[in-house]
């Protein structure tokens, strides 16, 4: 390759080439109902739906929790106000990972990424007011997700919801917190019992919620590719069918009510491909992998947040923009909702302030960008498509290197999909310290200094708020029907029996979610990578 051809040469960040002028030689041969095909039909690479949203515009699900549940109420009673049409709510570490706050674990960490919930009295306040037979709920919890899910039900069932009443998604995907993120509690092949327990479950007692949310958003903030965070996440979605078909449930039983959660990052044009081609591949998979013939089960339906690993503290105001080009490429690659970050994310949690501009970025686009007159309207793009199919094939060699591994949970146990997202967030980091990848406002166009600004801050109180509310917690209930239900949830954990319903019956004598979590930690055991 001579110098000139090199300098002129464009990528996108997984490395494929992008070519200066795309025409008719790109789509030679382009099948469009084997490719492309209307939208609602096989292979529903232009959406699952056949009017998208032009029947209704997106969810806006602006992703929520801090401090105690009471704050984090008032905060979902404040977008809702002011147009938010879904919830999402965001719990702290502790919760994540199976500890009450009052564990000496929980030190420093209550209430500052999330929301605290440590009984059914906390999930009440957390949705006091707030009718569950009528919000749609999307809960970002994994490890724990059951448990969270069944104080849920619970509330809800007291509001007087019926069970057909209750939706939304668990996020549920523990797969990917041993891969990126690091919020599991135990080792792999418990954690997937737990997980097709709750898709047995759901299928009986919870027939409309989401059972599980196949995450690629945080493998993508762990710095992987777009190519690897769709390949690996579909991997992942391989694992899961996999493990409930041994499990004994039949794949059109669950596969319905599996959605996928993707990241909305920079570059726009792949991000779409991204999107348009996990619909495609999804489709195929389930159909000729799994044999799944319900329609419902063919299509991908996913959530997608913009990138928060992309959110800068210098000119913090730019991440306004950087958001809406990360928004904007998830509603023309057909997303099914959507949150966007607030501009502050960088440096604290958002104020009220910035969570309203976050909002109102999608508002503006859903009403007067002109986004939802027509469905997929990128379709027939020449770069796009040339883009989709690049996308895909690229995924497609990443499954068959996991597959050859023996799926995803082998090839996470050697470590495979982890150093490939490590290698690539050093390549990523390497690019922007030597300027060939440009950061506005970090290496180039940066300023002497940034205004001031008012920032969310925790009240370093909650701990103390939440220890003294489990204290009266455990002195007013029956500790002995709760030391029943626990005994039967630990028996229940020693056999084969689903583990969600005793497990319902001891949060509803009042046991706590630590320890809940502390008695499957002593059958289980808890994961050492």
């Amino acid at each position: 390759m001579d110098v000139e051809k090199r300098r002129d040469e464009r990528r996108t960040e997984s490395g494929i080439e992008v070519k200066p002028l795309y025409g008719p030689p790109d789509l030679e041969g382009f099948d469009y109902q084997e490719k492309l095909a209307d939208p609602g039909a096989f292979p529903y690479t232009r959406g699952p739906y056949p009017s998208m949203y032009r029947g209704r515009p997106w969810t806006m699900r602006q992703y929520a929790g801090f401090g105690t549940a009471g704050e984090t109420n008032r905060r979902f009673k404040y977008l809702t106000e002011n147009g938010q049409t879904g919830l999402s709510v965001a719990f702290d570490l502790p919760t994540q990972m199976g500890r009450d706050s009052d564990h000496e674990l929980s030190l420093g960490e209550v209430g500052k990424v999330g929301v605290a919930i440590d009984s059914l009295l906390d999930m009440r306040d957390l949705f006091d007011g707030i009718p569950l037979a009528e919000v749609s709920t999307s809960m970002t919890i994994n490890a724990t997700a059951s448990t969270l899910l069944l104080l849920y039900s619970l509330v809800a069932e007291e509001q007087g919801a019926r069970p057909e009443q209750v939706t939304g998604t668990t996020q549920n995907d523990v797969l990917k917190e041993y891969l990126a993120r690091g919020t599991y509690i135990y080792p792999p092949a418990p954690s997937m019992r737990i997980t097709t327990d709750m898709f047995a479950y759901c299928a009986k007692e919870l027939p409309r919620w989401n059972t599980i949310s196949i995450s690629g958003y945080h493998i993508r903030e762990a710095g992987s590719t777009a190519v690897q965070e769709l390949a690996f996440t579909l991997s992942n979605a391989i694992a899961y069918v996999e493990a409930a078909t041994k499990a004994g449930l039949e794949v059109d039983e669950f596969a319905p009510r599996l959605s996928f959660f993707f990241n909305a990052h920079n570059d726009l044009f792949q991000e779409v491909a991204k999107y348009r081609a996990a619909r495609r591949m999804w489709a195929r998979i389930m159909r000729d992998r799994f044999g799944a013939t319900d329609e419902r089960s063919l299509k991908l339906r996913f959530h997608t947040q913009t990138a928060g690993s992309s959110l800068t503290a210098q000119q913090a105001e730019n991440n306004i923009v950087r958001t809406t080009v990360q928004a904007l490429s998830a509603v023309l690659g057909g997303t099914q909702s959507l949150h966007t970050n607030a501009f502050d994310e960088a440096l604290a949690l958002p104020t009220e302030r910035s969570a309203r501009i976050a909002l109102r970025t999608q508002q503006i686009l859903a009403n007067e960008g002109g986004l939802t007159d027509t469905a997929d309207p990128l379709a027939g793009s020449y770069f796009v498509e040339s883009l989709t199919d690049a996308v895909e094939e690229e995924a497609w060699e990443y499954i068959g290197r996991i597959d050859e591994m023996g799926g995803s949970v082998k090839a996470i146990e050697e470590r495979f999909m982890q150093a490939e997202i490590e290698d690539a967030a050093f390549r990523y980091q390497r690019e922007v310290e030597k300027g060939e990848r440009i950061i506005v406002g970090v290496n180039r166009h940066a300023g002497d200094e940034d205004p001031e600004m008012d920032l969310h801050t925790v009240d370093e109180s909650i701990r103390d708020t939440q220890s003294a509310r489990l204290a009266e917690l455990k002195e007013a209930r029956d500790n002995a029907a709760v030391d029943r239900a626990l005994a039967r949830l630990k028996a229940a954990a020693e056999g084969d029996e689903n583990l969600l319903y005793p497990m319902r019956e001891a949060l509803s004598e009042l046991a706590t979610l630590g320890e809940v979590s502390d008695t499957l930690r002593g059958i289980f055991g808890q994961y050492k990578p």
